[in-house]
Order: C-alpha cells, then structure tokens, then sequence
C-alpha cells in the first residue's frame, strides 16, 4: 500500500505527540541548521534558531513535554555557565578588576531599569517585560529564572500560562533587535562616539603590554625550532650547558640533549660540551638563526632531534599574579608555550602578562619538562573524558536548595530559585575546582554539552509549548515591541561607555570588550575585535561577563517580583 503525502504528514503528526521526546530532537536538528544560517556576518546563532524551530513544529499542537525534561537540562546549562566563569566572577570581586565590576554593575542595574520603565510606559504585563529583558541583553537564562518566578505566584492556571507564553514571544522579536544594534553599537558606532582611533588605540595597547624592547610574547612560541650543531670552538666548546645557556639568556636558546662518542645522552647544568659533541638546540627559530654563525655547523641527526614531545594544560594555582615572563624565566627552560585560556576564551599574551588562579597553560616539552612546570605552576590535566557526576550532581543539588530560600527586600519577597541556586553553585563549584584541581573535572567536550544542548533543549521546549499561541501573542505586542526593545538594549550600553570612559578613565579598547561582557553579547565582542583588528579586547571580556551573567539572570524573579 503506498501512502499519500497527507497520510505520511499525518503518520509523523501522530508520532511527535504520541512521542514528545521525537519532536524535541526535531526541534533541535532544525533548530541547530537556522542557527548556522548566515546573512553576511549576522547568524541567528543556535538559541533564536532553536527558539524558531520550537514554535513551528509547537504548530501542530497536542506536543506535552514533561516539564521536568526542561527544568533538568535548564539547570546543567546554569551550573556549567557558572562553572566556567566562576574564578574570573570572584576575581572580580578584588580591587584589581574594581572598574571591570563598577562598569558591569552601572551595565546590568541601568538595563533592569529601563526594562521596568518600558513595561510601565507601554503597560506589558511581567511575561513581556521578562522577555523584553531577556532578548534585548541575549541572556537566555531570564526565561527560566522569570518563568520559574512566575510559577510561584498565586495565579489562576490561564493567567500563569499566558504569561509565560508571553516570555518567549518578546524575548524572539527583541533578541533580534538586541544583537543586531548592539553589534553595530560597539563594533561601528562607539569608537565614533568615543572619538578614538580604535586600530590605533589597540596598536599602542599592544606595545604597552609587550613592552618597548620587543615584540608580543604569543609570537616568540609558535616558532619554536630544535636544530643540531657541531659546536664552534671557543662559544660552546669546554663550557658548560649553565654558562651556555646563561650567555643565550636574552633569546633563551636551550641545550636539550648531545651526542657523544655515537651515543645519545641527557645534559644537566654541569654537562661540559666537547668539541667532539653534536649538540640538540631549541629555541625560537628567529633567535636561532641569528646566533647560528656563533653556535657551529649545522648537522643532521634525527635521532638526536626525535626526541618525543606532548602538549598538556596546567591549571594555574601557584605562582598568581606574576608575569609570564617572570615565570619564563624561573621554570620555563625545555617548554613552549602554546595557549593562555581565561574563562574559557584563548586570550592574547605578552611577556607583561600577568597569570591568574584559574587560567590554563597550553605548553608543550619533553615529559619531564612539563611535568616540571605543570607541579610548579599548579595542577597538570590528564588527558581524560570522565567527568565527576558527584561533583556535578552535588553542585546542582546544593545550589537548588540554596535557590529555593526566600527573603524580603522592601517587603519584596524575593526567591533565586532553584535553578539560579544551581548558578550560584556552579560558580562556587568553578572557584574550588580552580583552588584544587584534583576533583570536579568537567572536560570540555561535556562542557559543551551541558551547555549547548542544556540550553538548547530548555528553550526548544519553551517554544514547543508557546507554539500554538505565539503568533497570536506577536499580534498582540505588535511592531512597537521593536522600537522599545531597540531603547532597552542600546541605552544601557550607551550608559556604560560614558560611564567608563569619561569617569573610570578605561582603555577604550578594553572598554568595549568590558560592554561586550556586561551585556554577555559574544557577538559584539567578535565585532570589536575585527573593528580593532585586535584580540586585546577579549582582557576585558571575561570579569564583566561572569559578573554579568549573574546580574541579568537574577532580574528575572526581581522583576517578577517588583512587578507582581
């Protein structure tokens, strides 16, 4: 018997309801395929593409997800986000990143205000307004942290839904708004309200941090070479490595292993070089080809050279707040440094760089070098893919019975709930797992997971159930949901900048990253960075994220609860 294309449509119709979990999957494969649309530089970006993808198959109707599929995924994708920033969160609570925090606070306070304001002026009732906030600052998390809120309150069962069907429909429209102005804002129209040279700006900021002898530290390892030479009478010949290596210092040209007699031996400081030796030379490939004529003849011997080498990540816990040129020049000898991550994000590096507790070294050396260098500096990653489901399920399991207490404010009740508890938790989780790396391992790849997909599948189901009334709450808010939520996300921004630059005296260049991180707008933050041509302005980009990512997440019950 073949089927009709109306008797397919109907037979796949009958399975997504019959069997919700099928329609999440599907809302996820299409949504994921938006999201990697692009219209030149602009994409929707997973979230809107999932968001969309929810709402149309939520068309077909009858589609009942389980609420606790969405509250589950919601609080991995909190406690992961916490997790990742959670050192920069309470670094920023030091003086050392005070106008980084000072800025992000003005950021995310004016952005609750004129949230409010514009809930009050166009009478949007508490479902719109959390949406309005949620969209405008693309901060996902208000829809579950406001939805939860709203399910608190004594309403009838229509009401509640209404609202909360209410939070994705603006959050759609003015998310879009949110990060198409906020990209032109910081990356085209700040720097002209700024009146700054921003490529210049960055240019003079990257001297500074390099210092005025050289050039950019992150240069210097990526041309590490290894060459063998038979020694020159008189540099090399009858000294010894410690007096050799002292005379490269400045260039710091290592002697790594030697050949004598037809046989292959290890060199420690005493070793004396003869002139009989073919010596193993690592150092930058610029420096070695300047200080060849001095060294010898160039030989081959792969085998003296074939010495294996591996790239392992150090979790910073020792030597903070030091440069990485100072700890060069102390533990760096046999190792090449690869990466500098902070918060998740590969940062830019100098030899004025200054190491915090949480960042991760990419280097690379010989297996006794780094391992060397990894106890010195704090914790060597094994390569793993396990992660510690106690400490992940305990952290969530902790910071929801955290979230659920109650206080008063002004006689507001206010509430974190759980799942912003299973936030607060996660930054906790994060400082710890950064104070003693030996516990709480979450790889990156299930890092990825718990935050992608986390997100993901709590906002695909959150259009699944505002599909059948979306387009009837779009009509309902109209066009002029557009123009405010163009107010409500560029205003704040607007604040800040002045803010920054005119009464805390910051860098532009670090300006702009710092907005960007308030705002948790990555988009911008890549648009600065192609404006400046520069990857400097991500220095600024972690404190206020991490910060603002805590601030915009608890304006979702704080407007609940001011509203209600």
């Amino acid at each position: 018997m073949v089927l009709s294309g109306h008797a397919v449509i109907d037979l796949l119709f009958t399975a997504l309801r019959q069997h919700p979990e099928l329609a999440v999957f599907l809302t996820l494969a299409i949504g994921f395929q938006i999201g990697r649309l692009r219209v030149g530089s602009f994409s929707l970006g997973n979230v809107v593409g999932t968001l969309l993808a929810g709402v149309v198959v939520g068309q077909i109707g009858g589609i009942k997800v389980d609420p606790m599929v969405r509250v589950v995924f919601f609080d991995l994708f909190l406690f992961a986000t916490g997790y990742k920033v959670g050192p920069q969160f309470f670094r920023g609570l030091g003086r050392q990143a005070l106008a980084q925090a000072s800025l992000t606070v003005v950021l995310c306070v004016t952005s609750l205000g004129m949230a409010l304001l514009a809930a009050k002026v166009m009478h949007y009732d508490v479902g719109t307004a959390s949406g309005l906030m949620a969209g405008a600052f693309t901060e996902s998390t208000v829809i579950g942290t406001a939805g939860d809120a709203i399910r608190r309150l004594a309403l009838p069962a229509a009401e509640e839904t209404r609202l909360l069907n209410n939070i994705p429909v603006a959050y759609a429209v003015s998310y879009l708004v949110g990060t198409t102005f906020v990209v032109w804002l910081l990356g085209s129209l700040a720097p002209r309200l700024l009146r700054v040279d921003i490529r210049k700006e960055a240019r003079e900021l990257d001297a500074i941090l390099s210092g005025a002898k050289g050039t950019p530290f992150i240069s210097a390892f990526d041309e590490w070479v290894r060459r063998a030479y038979v020694p020159r009478d008189g540099t090399l010949v009858g000294r010894t490595v410690r007096e050799i290596e002292k005379t490269f210092e400045a260039q710091r040209l290592f002697i790594e292993r030697a050949r004598r007699d037809g046989k292959i031996c290890e060199v420690g400081p005493d070793f004396r070089v003869g002139a009989d030796d073919v010596v193993a030379i690592a150092g930058r490939r610029s420096a070695i080809v300047t200080a060849a004529a001095t060294l010898g003849t160039e030989v081959e011997d792969a085998q003296l050279l074939s010495e294996p080498l591996i790239t392992a990540d150090v979790v910073v816990t020792r030597f903070t707040d030091r440069s990485l040129g100072e700890v060069g020049r102390q533990l760096g000898r046999g190792v090449a440094l690869r990466a500098v991550v902070r918060g998740g994000l590969e940062i830019p590096y100098h030899e004025d760089t200054v190491i915090e507790r949480g960042d991760l070294l990419r280097i690379a050396g010989n297996g006794f070098d780094v391992a060397r260098v990894g106890e010195a500096v704090g914790y060597l990653e094994r390569p793993s893919s396990e992660t510690d489901v106690v400490f992940v399920g305990l952290g969530v399991l902790i910071g929801g019975l955290f979230g659920m207490l109650s206080f008063d404010v002004a006689g507001v009740p206010l509430t974190l709930t759980a799942s912003g508890g299973a936030l607060i938790m996660g930054l906790v989780f994060g400082w710890l797992r950064s104070i003693r790396p030996t516990f709480g391992r979450i790889p990156e790849p299930a890092l990825w997971v718990f935050d992608t997909i986390g997100l993901a599948v709590f906002i695909g189901v959150v259009g699944l159930d505002a599909g059948p009334t979306f387009v009837a709450g779009l009509k309902q808010t109209g066009p002029s949901l557009v123009a405010v939520a163009f107010f409500v996300c560029v205003t704040p921004h607007v604040v800040a900048l002045i803010f920054g630059r005119y009464v805390l005296k910051m860098n532009p260049v670090i300006l702009l990253g710092a907005c960007a991180g308030a705002g948790t707008a990555t988009a911008a933050l890549r648009a600065v960075q192609d404006e400046s041509q520069s990857r400097l302005p991500v220095l600024g980009y972690t404190v206020p994220y991490a910060i603002g990512n805590i601030l915009l997440t608890a304006w979702g019950p704080v407007i609940v609860a001011l509203m209600s």
